[in-house]
């Protein structure tokens, strides 16, 4: 580890893989599943999720390889990109990045927008855990139970958290 972030940006990662490889085994009919207050249906959703972490990278690096086309990738395209801005967030983050730098950015509708890169990185992980979390309702709907992913299981699964139950 090289910042404080990067466990952070590891569970965001690694949460949004496991959410991708569980949908993975659903039907086209239940990719369609669509909760009351969520974004969209399961598939949507996962495609906001992936399209708003490379959103958040374009606008971070400039690179304009994170300039997806998520609204017509399947759910492997959509791991692989997933995977891709892995490797991206490792590289930001061991950079010198400056918390309060402002990155501008324009929307298609034109809509202009400041923010600090503290706020965008704030951000890229609030958006990553509120929609996985919306996908597991939709999932939970189905009669199915969505994968454990917040940051203890993360942590169990790559032994940074080590539990030990009491004596009997």
């Amino acid at each position: 580890m090289t910042s404080l972030l990067d466990e952070a940006f590891a569970h965001h990662v690694w949460a949004s893989l496991r959410l991708i490889d569980a949908c993975l085994a659903l039907t086209d009919e239940q990719l369609e599943t669509t909760v009351p207050g969520t974004y969209g249906s399961i598939l949507d959703t996962v495609r906001h999720v992936v399209g708003g972490d490379s959103y958040y990278l374009f606008h971070l690096t400039g690179d304009p390889a994170w300039d997806i086309d998520e609204d017509h990738m399947d759910l492997v395209e959509l791991r692989t990109a997933m995977e891709a801005d892995e490797r991206a967030w490792n590289e930001l983050l061991a950079g010198d990045l400056d918390p309060d730098a402002v990155v501008k950015d324009v929307d298609s509708g034109g809509y202009e927008r400041g923010a600090s890169v503290g706020i965008r990185l704030a951000q890229a992980l609030m958006h990553g855990t509120e929609h996985r979390s919306q996908i597991c309702t939709a999932i939970t709907i189905l009669g199915i139970e969505p994968p454990g992913l917040d940051v203890w299981d993360y942590g169990d699964v790559t032994g940074r958290v080590i539990e030990i139950p009491p004596a009997p």
